[in-house]
């Protein structure tokens, strides 16, 4: 049966933008660059930016931003229960952030799971 399993996880990524709006849009985009086209061998993981904030203003001229962009992975495994589903989507949508190479990557706690 296909179930599909989300988490949701945090960047923080650096940009050099002259405000905060483009700062925020700036990192969005940086890290939907990265995430896109991540491929996992055992699911498919699809990605939506959820939020981005700045996280730290720049510290005088010509710094950069530090903005916090919010990320829900989700991952379609095919499972006989939701538990083995878990356990696969969940290893699954890890396998693919370790694949971005994010330094400051937050991965939220437990995962969710829909049969579906």
């Amino acid at each position: 049966m296909e179930h599909t399993v989300s988490r949701a996880a945090t960047a923080l990524v650096t940009v050099r933008e002259g405000t905060d709006t483009t700062a925020r849009a700036a990192a969005s985009d940086e890290l939907a660059a990265r995430l896109e086209g991540l491929a996992v061998e055992s699911a498919a993981v699809d990605w939506e930016i959820t939020d981005a904030a700045v996280y730290e203003h720049p510290a005088g001229p010509f710094e950069p931003y530090t903005v916090r962009v919010s990320v829900t992975a989700t991952a379609v495994v095919d499972a006989a229960d939701e538990a083995t589903a878990e356990r696969a989507g969940t290893a699954a949508i890890d396998d693919a952030l370790a694949a971005a190479d994010l330094e400051e990557l937050e991965v939220g706690g437990g995962a969710t799971v829909e049969a579906g």
